[in-house]
């Protein structure tokens, strides 16, 4: 966390462009407080306006002479102009005091918050290491607001991580998901959020999920009929595998019919050679069957990200438009270098599977890369530049809250005297500081 935010606190500091708002800094501790009655110079600097020796005759520089309340803190009003970042600087005699900052959106943010998560990644019902309610634990720990369970052929681990917790008040959105795996599909396929299993389709599966609903589950050779026939109602090239395409086709066809994010996943995963050939994955991308596109995976050799990023950027120059996520696709919560590689910031109006699916196909989502130490976002420019701000000037304060609430979650479902009780105790401070921090 930077040395400001320990030092002082200001707020809100995400308003809307366009209307004056009052913005409060607030010293925390003695050492950083303002002195009583003191004259003090604050200046705002947008990002994005140049300098002012540089450019002159743009609005790049605004000052102010201005004190701290009786309560300590320091007020002011202003009309955010642009949306953008903003620095906020204190001086003290002409000398720099510190610097904060603030974001100004536009409308359609508005009313959108940032929620972090992951839609991909693996338990110990499957090839993963821990018990789902553990794994929704740690990372919960970590500075996640939601995520799904989604293990290979299997739908119920998710459910089985909110029955976990539903006797209790937590802030953490679980979500019900699977990875959908079928006869003869080579394809990796999440269902993220989806009403009922898609592995409980198939006899093959059926016997490793719940499928949330009554079906009759097909044969393998049933399977096999229907793809095949369905092949026959597409117009697919002859160099592109006709029952592969046809099955992706379906799948995500049935993932919207059960009301999930049908999600593509890691096409340039490296399993021996690329998990599908890349003249597949582009007739996809130009077809673009799925809801949303993993263009951030669980691997860190360059070739898996790397690549699906470059495609993701060259398929918007060509003017194909699609929502992107990225994902762990972790097997193990702890001591795993790869349990915190990816992730997916979410512009939602609320922290709930409806409403998270809707904003990411709304195009309101950004990926998040963290296998350097300096975290790298894909996707559009403005939301990038937004995420950037919120790295480092809300999730560290954000996170440090979803601490609390992830310990305690571990606790309580390992038995632990008083972990309910603590968890009582926490429940709404997430959305106590969404409304501090932003002025919707």
């Amino acid at each position: 966390m930077k040395t400001e935010l320990h030092y002082y606190d200001i707020f809100p500091k995400v308003i809307p462009v366009g209307k004056e708002s009052e913005i409060t800094v607030k010293p925390l501790g003695w050492h950083a407080a303002f002195k009583n009655g003191a004259a003090y110079h604050l200046s705002v600097c947008p990002l994005e306006e140049g300098t002012p020796r540089e450019f002159p005759n743009r609005r790049n520089l605004f000052e102010f002479d201005t004190k701290a309340d009786t309560d300590g803190c320091m007020r002011f009003k202003f009309n955010f102009f642009a949306e953008q970042q903003y620095f906020i600087r204190i001086k003290d005699d002409d000398k720099f005091k510190i610097q904060l900052s603030v974001y100004a959106v536009d409308e359609d943010l508005c009313g959108r918050y940032p929620f972090k998560g992951d839609l991909h990644m693996h338990s110990r019902r499957s090839d993963g290491k821990e018990a789902p309610a553990i794994v929704c634990a740690n990372y919960r720990k970590t500075g996640y607001d939601f995520f799904a369970i989604t293990d290979h052929h299997r739908y119920y681990p998710s459910l089985e991580a909110i029955e976990a917790y539903k006797n209790v008040p937590i802030e953490f959105n679980i979500v019900p998901g699977e990875e959908v795996h079928f006869p003869e599909v080579r394809t990796h396929i999440v269902n993220f959020g989806g009403e009922y299993s898609l592995n409980g389709l198939i006899e093959e599966s059926a016997q490793n999920t719940e499928t949330g609903g009554n079906y009759n589950a097909m044969t393998k050779e049933q399977w096999s009929n229907l793809i095949n026939e369905y092949a026959k109602t597409l117009d697919i090239p002859k160099d592109i595998e006709a029952f592969e395409f046809a099955a992706c086709h379906w799948i995500f066809n049935e993932i919207r019919k059960a009301n999930g994010l049908g999600i593509f996943c890691h096409p340039y995963w490296i399993s021996n050679v690329f998990q599908i050939p890349p003249a597949f994955v582009d007739y996809i991308m130009q077809t673009q069957l799925f809801d949303a596109y993993e263009v951030l995976g669980g691997e860190n050799y360059y070739e898996q990200n790397g690549f699906q990023t470059i495609q993701y950027y060259e398929d918007t120059a060509k003017g194909r438009n699609y929502p992107i996520i990225g994902s762990t696709d972790s097997h193990s919560s702890i001591n795993n270098r790869n349990s915190h590689i990816c992730s997916t910031i979410v512009f939602s109006p609320e922290n709930e599977r409806k409403s998270l699916i809707a904003s990411i196909k709304d195009f309101y989502s950004v990926a998040v890369d963290t296998i350097s130490a300096e975290p790298r976002f894909v996707g559009s420019l403005r939301l990038v530049k937004y995420a950037c701000f919120l790295d480092q000037e809300f999730f560290p304060l954000h996170d440090d809250i979803c601490y609390e609430e992830g310990r305690a979650m571990k606790d309580y479902v390992c038995g632990v005297s008083g972990a309910k009780e603590v968890l009582e105790l926490i429940s709404g401070r997430m959305k106590t500081q969404r409304e501090k921090y932003f002025a919707f």
